[in-house]
């Protein structure tokens, strides 16, 4: 409610912090979807660690899709990758017959693909995302700014880039100047919300 009111656009409702974000409680997303008026896309991740999922695991992150598509989330942030570091584009696939008209984001898991511009390309060439989430494969938004830029480039107009990676109010200006990108993503972007 603090980031709503502080100006965010968009909420991106995960728990976990710790481990990079994993999927809420189904409450959690109904309660957000009540008292907040701006989107809220939900992160779909059953777990912490790497992106390469079991049978079972991807089963959680089906029936996890379904029930935010019944409680009204605008969207939902996902990525998942095979053994060899290149997105499972058959397992998304699979994923993504239970998002309905929900919006789709691929998360920072593009950036530990061994081919972050090729990945990209498959992912604006599937049509099955809206927005990829991404530093360009760095720690950071400043430092992967190159790749960024080209990504964007790339992207032709079919699929937004969203710009990651310790991005703050503080650097947001700098951002936006260095990378010509239409959205922004960071846990204080808005402020600090401890």
């Amino acid at each position: 409610m603090e980031a709503q009111e502080l100006g965010a656009e968009r909420i991106e409702l995960c728990e976990n912090l710790a481990v990079g974000g994993t999927t809420p409680s189904i409450g959690t997303v109904i309660t957000c979807k009540k008292i907040l008026n701006i989107p809220v896309i939900v992160m779909i991740r059953p777990r912490g660690g790497n992106f390469v999922y079991s049978s079972t695991e991807t089963e959680v992150m089906a029936n996890d899709i379904e029930a935010c598509r019944q409680a009204g989330a605008d969207g939902i942030a996902v990525g998942l990758l095979d053994r060899i570091d290149e997105i499972d584009m058959g397992g998304l696939l699979k994923l993504l017959k239970r998002a309905g008209n929900m919006q789709v984001t691929f998360h920072k898991a593009i950036d530990v693909t061994k081919n972050i511009e090729r990945e990209f390309l498959r992912l604006r060439d599937s049509g099955l995302v809206n927005r990829v989430l991404t530093s360009g494969g760095k720690d950071d938004a400043i430092t992967g700014a190159p790749v960024l830029n080209k990504l964007i480039t790339l992207s032709e107009g079919k699929i937004n880039i969203v710009v990651a990676g310790k991005v703050t109010d503080q650097n947001l200006a700098e951002l936006a100047r260095l990378i010509p990108a239409n959205e922004f993503h960071g846990k204080k972007i808005v402020g600090n919300l401890d």
